[in-house]
């Protein structure tokens, strides 16, 4: 078996012995003595500890921000990974991007300061001359305590008037890292250490489908944005551990005539172009899970074979009529989604079987869909409660087929059966819309907790049921126009 191989900077790097639950960020700060990356929440909210990590996609090299608290050091391999120490020499001069925060007076206390740096250098690199739109959505996991964003936003408009893009190291020195790259991904399984501290890189699904049957108790791992916080916050052993983050077997995206087909390790980065072009009703949604380095790292497939009673994408893709492939050994089965969450932590998948595929039918011409999700900020990636409606109203005004289903409600993703019940054959009206709300007390019994009150998350539900209402018989823009 292989060591575990990645560039850090300029420098090659391999192990041997790790720990499979060392973050990057603790081998940063204190193996590696490079300390500008700081630690501050510790759960991928902050942004403070954000680095660059390149990977390798189709034999191309793409750099994206990576929230290094809860990136496990195991997650590198065949990576190469950008701190904030790599954009200048120690003597100077500074970046363009520094010295445009410098000189627009972008940091006060600068504990901030490098994360943010890092993520306007990933943006500069994609766009070099980026819109303030651009950059707000560049720095949503970013949070500045000091300084305020409006001269953080004027610096990022001014990146490019510092240098441009084609003499960055990165850019010029591209096709010598993808070689680089190229060797590290060499196809050979990484399995170093025992116990709980090992760790497991497989080379292909094949051998992932064999070593996860062979090892069920293991904790597969692909963006860590929830299980990294199963360590740094419930200081839980996830060992063995197997990272399927780099198969891009694993990320394949195929549009067919009747369907979206995702693989479980698209993250939602890579799913957003597609998501957007056949389900633009959930442009929103999509924009609104955490920041942009949690979009960078999550992916579909986890956020479902997790089973989180809040998960995003379960409540539109079980109105969706979503149907997931699982996978053991060489046998697969096909579930659908709404069947696959039992009970609070539980799903139907057997020890050893993993979620491969993920597949989305289109939505059919006449129905329509929306989805909604409830949050104490807006660019908040926990909710309170998230719901997603879909239905089809007959010529004749009677509602033909109604798909209802939130998150945050009850112990797992789950359609409202009764409410559906409810709303099917009847008036698409405000009055049958009024007579539906006893119905959501039979379908949930939701909690008290800090993120919002059961009698809060019951009222919340029904109002979006009568939102959903509103928007597609066009009385909100009616309302508006009135109140205008």
């Amino acid at each position: 078996m292989a060591p575990l191989r990645f560039v850090l900077n300029d420098e090659d790097v391999e192990i041997t012995s790790i720990s499979a639950t060392e973050t990057l960020l603790d081998y940063l700060r204190l193996t590696r003595r490079l300390r500008g990356s700081k630690e501050g929440c510790a759960e991928g909210d902050c942004g403070a500890c954000t680095v660059l990590v390149g990977r390798l996609r189709g034999g191309e090299l793409r750099y994206e921000t990576v929230n290094a608290c809860i990136c496990f050091v195991g997650m590198l391999h065949g990576a190469h990974v950008v701190t904030i120490e790599h954009l200048s020499p120690a003597a100077g001069p500074l970046h363009p991007v520094q010295q445009a925060m410098v000189d627009y007076h972008g940091s006060q206390c600068g504990f901030c300061t490098p994360g943010i740096v890092m993520s306007l250098y990933a943006l500069w690199m994609q766009t070099p001359r980026p819109s303030v739109a651009e950059i707000e959505v560049a720095l949503q996991g970013n949070l500045c305590r000091c300084t305020g964003y409006a001269p953080i936003v004027r610096a990022g408009q001014a990146m490019s008037s510092y240098g441009e893009v084609a003499a960055d190291p990165l850019m010029a020195h591209r096709k010598a890292m993808v070689t680089r790259l190229k060797a590290l991904n060499d196809g050979v399984t990484v399995d170093i250490g025992e116990g709980k501290d090992r760790l497991i890189v497989p080379g292909s699904v094949d051998e992932l489908a064999e070593i996860y049957a062979a090892n069920p108790g293991a904790t597969l791992v692909s963006g860590a944005t929830d299980v990294g916080l199963w360590v740094t916050k419930f200081m839980r052993d996830i060992g063995p551990m197997i990272y399927i983050g780099g198969l891009e077997a694993l990320q394949t995206i195929t549009e067919t005539d009747g369907a979206l087909t995702l693989g479980a390790g698209v993250s939602y980065t890579q799913a957003r172009g597609p998501i957007v072009k056949h389900f633009p009703q959930l442009t929103e949604l999509w924009d609104r899970i955490g920041g942009a380095q949690v979009r960078n790292a999550g992916t579909v497939g986890a956020n479902i074979a997790n089973g989180s009673p809040i998960g995003d994408t379960p409540p539109p893709f079980i109105a969706l009529d979503a149907h997931v492939i699982l996978r053991r050994g060489k046998e697969r089965r096909e579930v659908k989604l709404r069947e696959f969450f039992l009970a609070y932590g539980k799903q139907d998948r057997q020890p050893g079987e993993f979620v491969e595929t993920v597949i989305l039918p289109y939505l059919p011409a006449g129905e329509q869909l929306a989805c909604y999700k409830l949050t104490k900020r807006k660019d908040e990636d926990i909710s309170a409660l998230c719901g997603a409606f879909r239905v089809f109203v007959n010529d004749g005004g009677t509602v033909g087929m109604v798909r209802i289903a939130f998150g945050g409600m009850a112990a797992t993703p789950k359609r409202a059966k009764a409410v559906e019940e409810a709303l099917v054959g009847k008036p698409w009206t405000s009055a049958t819309i009024e007579a539906a709300p006893p119905a959501f007390a039979a379908d949930y019994q939701p909690i008290t907790d800090m993120r919002a009150s059961k009698d809060y998350r019951l009222l919340a539900a029904q109002n979006l049921l009568r939102r959903f209402h509103l928007e597609t018989t066009g009385s909100v823009e009616r309302l508006s126009k009135a109140v205008a």
